[in-house]
């Protein structure tokens, strides 16, 4: 913690958050439903405070659920060839493809569906029933009896997971300080690779037919991923609602009480007062924001940044639903691994991942954004070109492909996860929720959902020319995303939420005086 953080003069950790202010203000200070122009200082005061416990406990019981997510996709990964055996569902390489075409889909119509609520309700209500809805598709998967019931299963967890993007990535980034807003969303997002981890360990048991039958160690696998997901929603009941968002939407009152509790609770730990918050912003009080509004801020001004956010997401998704959804056909079809050891290829793959975001997080908030994002893209695309062409002559084992896969993703996870960073931070408060679930929903269903059905038609044909040309179309796309997002990128590291991208409310509403 830097000193900075705290005024040691004796100033009071609890200040009016709102005043008054601008040819409209109401002049009712702190009344919930208050319209007309208002001073907050709310994001500032949020901005200024000291990492504590409470953004410990804010980190954890929102970014689990990316652990237990990466768990349950690598399971599904591993067990691709055990779902083919006679004695359990009898899938083909394209019914696996078309299995993870399925939960994309849900996690799209998730994200939409859920990110519109989130911005027009509230972040906090929103988190809560996306992870019942995750948790009841993970248990439904577990007790699948044929290839549609497998595949409606993992809409309804894509739909779970798709909300919990949007919901989870904006209270994030709105109670997170400023000047670790960054490294915390790459760490956090990065966070799946410990799930996968933990999957990639536990399949070697769980698919070992000496231990399990072959019909049920699979189905434990996701009934234990469901079970623990029930105690992620205890941890939930201490996750406030945004302030940032209370505020921007009338409810000064319980913004304020909001606010204060965190402040209190913070000044507290540090045994200090914390110091005074910038100058506030004025904002006109709406209760609603259109969505002809939004989309034109999105289309208008804010046009450049859409297309940033839109390649960054197109080109990480392409690549992670390409390689992830069929790795274990790779090891099985091209290199003979049996499909209970496939796990312990992944491991050392999601171990790498994972590193890649807690090695580099800090520098996304000290080089700068656009360097670290540019980077990241751009080293992991010229490294896939190398990759493809070693794989398109035989040249590899499956112990030097996964070597490659770990380097690549060494700096390839902290790219993805730089995706999600970008598209939740450079739009306006208001339509932050909906903003995230646009660009993953249109990236995932431009790279993700076509990649699986391609990688299961281009593996199925048993040639490793063709499963190359697939992996150069992947490296193209980072590269490129490395080229906008030097062109485009935003240098948002140490700034407010508000500067990088002004709230609409800065403006009263179409029609009001």
């Amino acid at each position: 913690m830097g000193g900075d953080e705290f005024n040691q003069g004796g100033t009071s950790a609890l200040r009016p958050a709102l005043r008054a202010g601008g040819p409209n203000a109401s002049g009712n200070r702190g009344t919930s439903g208050t319209t007309g122009a208002i001073t907050t200082d709310v994001p500032s005061r949020l901005d200024r405070l000291p990492w504590t416990r409470f953004h410990v406990r804010i980190v954890v019981a929102l970014g689990v659920t990316w652990i237990l997510d990466g768990l349950e996709v690598t399971m599904v990964g591993a067990i691709g060839p055990v779902l083919q055996n006679a004695g359990t569902l009898r899938f083909s390489s394209a019914d696996i493809g078309a299995v993870a075409s399925f939960y994309v889909v849900g996690a799209v119509a998730g994200a939409l569906t859920f990110a519109w609520i989130t911005d027009r309700r509230g972040r906090r209500w929103v988190f809560f029933a996306t992870l019942a809805i995750y948790i009841s598709g993970v248990l439904l998967t577990a007790v699948s009896w044929n290839f549609w019931s497998f595949a409606l299963f993992r809409v309804i967890t894509g739909l779970g997971i798709g909300g919990e993007y949007a919901a989870v990535n904006s209270a994030i980034d709105e109670l997170m300080p400023s000047k670790y807003r960054g490294r915390v969303d790459i760490i956090v997002n990065g966070s799946f690779w410990l799930g996968a981890a933990a999957g990639a360990a536990a399949t070697p048991v769980l698919l070992d037919p000496s231990l399990l039958p072959v019909d049920v160690g699979w189905r434990l696998g996701f009934a234990i991923g469901g079970v623990l997901g029930l105690s992620i929603l205890l941890l939930r009941r201490h996750v406030p609602e945004s302030p940032r968002w209370l505020v921007t939407h009338g409810r000064l009152d319980e913004a304020e009480r909001t606010l204060a509790a965190v402040e209190q609770e913070v000044a507290a730990e540090a045994g200090a007062h914390l110091k005074d918050p910038d100058q506030g912003i004025t904002i006109h009080l709406r209760t609603s924001f259109p969505l002809r509004e939004i989309v034109a801020s999105m289309l208008g001004e804010h046009r450049a940044r859409s297309c940033l956010a839109l390649v960054l997401m197109i080109s990480q998704a392409f690549l992670y639903n390409s390689v992830f959804f069929t790795y274990g056909l790779i090891l099985h079809s091209f290199y003979g691994v049996p499909e209970q050891r496939i796990g312990l290829y992944v491991l050392p793959l999601a171990l790498g991942n994972y590193c890649g975001p807690l090695a580099l997080g800090a520098l996304f908030d000290t080089v700068g954004r656009r360097t670290m994002i540019a980077g990241t893209f751009g080293v992991s695309g010229l490294l896939l070109f190398a990759t493809a062409a070693l794989f398109s002559m035989g040249e590899l084992s499956a112990l030097t492909q996964t070597i490659a896969w770990v380097l690549i993703f060494f700096f390839a996870s902290a790219a993805a996860s730089s995706a999600y960073l970008t598209a939740s931070e450079i739009f306006p408060l208001e339509s932050r929720a909906l903003a995230i679930a646009m660009f993953y929903a249109a990236g995932t269903a431009i790279g993700g959902s076509l990649s699986p059905l391609l990688f299961g038609w281009l593996i199925g044909t048993g040639q490793s020319i063709n499963v190359s040309i697939g992996y150069a179309i992947a490296a193209a796309l980072l590269i490129a995303a490395a080229g906008t997002e030097w062109r485009f990128g935003i240098d948002a590291e140490g700034a407010s939420l508000e500067s990088i991208a002004p709230p609409l409310s800065r403006t009263p509403a179409a029609g009001r005086t």
